[in-house]
């Protein structure tokens, strides 16, 4: 959840490079974009699954996923202690890690991935309940990765739904 608190920290690309943390939890350096740095993570996504499904069996690649949420608690968490900010919203490691999820059970195809894009964005940003209660409540690393997690359940929920209604 992005606050106040996140404009009075403006981390650089000096920040970003200054720790590993720092250089995952910034999703290499996606979320210095300015204004929607959540949408940039996202979209950083794409190109690690298709490098990753091209090259992982699909238990590679869950295990892939459950490291990277893994190292992400660890990154968000350093990240967040250095910047005094708990959950700043240039960290989209959690975007990412999460979009990756979503990616794997999305149907190949332009026009189910970019309706996976729009739902997470949607259900990132808008935080329907539990996430919003998530957000608010649980701190740190894992609070700052579970809550994509559920918004990547309801984006894998509804694309389940509407390729019932259209197959």
């Amino acid at each position: 959840m992005t606050t106040s608190a996140d404009f009075r920290v403006q981390p650089s690309w000096r920040f970003v490079f200054s720790h590993p943390a720092h250089f995952l939890s910034f999703g290499f350096g996606s979320g210095l974009f300015p204004g929607s740095p959540g949408t940039a993570g996202t979209l950083v996504a794409f190109p690690i699954y298709w490098v990753l499904a091209e090259r992982l069996t699909d238990a590679l690649f869950i295990v892939a996923l459950v490291w990277a949420f893994a190292v992400g608690v660890w990154a968000c968490e350093k990240t967040g202690k250095t910047l005094g900010v708990a959950d700043h919203g240039g960290m989209v490691w959690d975007e990412i890690v999460a979009f990756l999820l979503v990616l794997f059970f999305t149907p190949e195809g332009f026009f189910w991935q970019l309706l996976a894009f729009l739902l997470f964005r949607f259900f990132d940003i808008v935080k329907p309940p539990p996430i919003r209660h998530f957000d608010r409540t649980w701190h740190g690393g894992l609070g700052v990765m579970f809550d994509d997690i559920l918004a990547a359940g309801y984006t894998l929920l509804v694309l389940a739904l509407v390729k019932s209604t259209l197959l």
